[in-house]
């Protein structure tokens, strides 16, 4: 049997709000599978695997309008949507974690009363301006794309 929950449960399972999934249901990007008879929108299981995709998706940096497109052209596969976010977040991780191995090097030498060498604290830098720019990169390669799409929709609706 087929499962179904109301709009309301399913913003409160997901983190989500009620007025973020209507949203995603006037630009067609997640509609529900049904309706109950006084209105409700009721959404599947297959809704929720379409949610998650959406969620993906836009934490890999994507617009809400490239979603939509990526997911209504079925060009990438669910499984290959999970891969670019854990391939995503593994990176995030080892980012992270070399900044954390120098904060915990300068920890230890600061409790130990030892003086720090002036290289520890160009390494710490070092790391804390990866983290920073590796964020910064991935937000300039998000518009950089986004307004190569715009041109390109553009360039296309003035051709018709």
């Amino acid at each position: 049997m087929e499962r179904y929950w109301k709009v309301g449960y399913l913003a409160r399972i997901t983190g989500l709000t009620v007025r973020t999934l209507r949203f995603y249901n006037q630009i067609g990007l997640l509609s529900p599978s049904g309706q109950t008879e006084s209105g409700h929108r009721l959404y599947n299981e297959a809704d929720l695997a379409r949610l998650q995709q959406i969620l993906s998706l836009k934490e890999l940096g994507l617009s809400l309008e490239e979603v939509k497109s990526v997911l209504d052209s079925e060009q990438i596969s669910p499984l290959e949507i999970v891969n670019l976010q854990m391939t995503r977040i593994r990176e995030q991780i080892k980012v992270q974690q070399k900044l954390l191995e120098q904060l915990q090097h300068v920890s230890r030498q600061m409790q130990g009363k030892a003086p720090l060498a002036v290289e520890d604290f160009t390494q710490l830098m070092q790391s804390m301006k990866i983290s920073h720019e590796k964020l910064v990169i991935e937000r300039r390669t998000s518009w950089e794309y986004r307004l190569d799409a715009l041109g390109d929709f553009l360039a296309d609706d003035t051709t018709e």
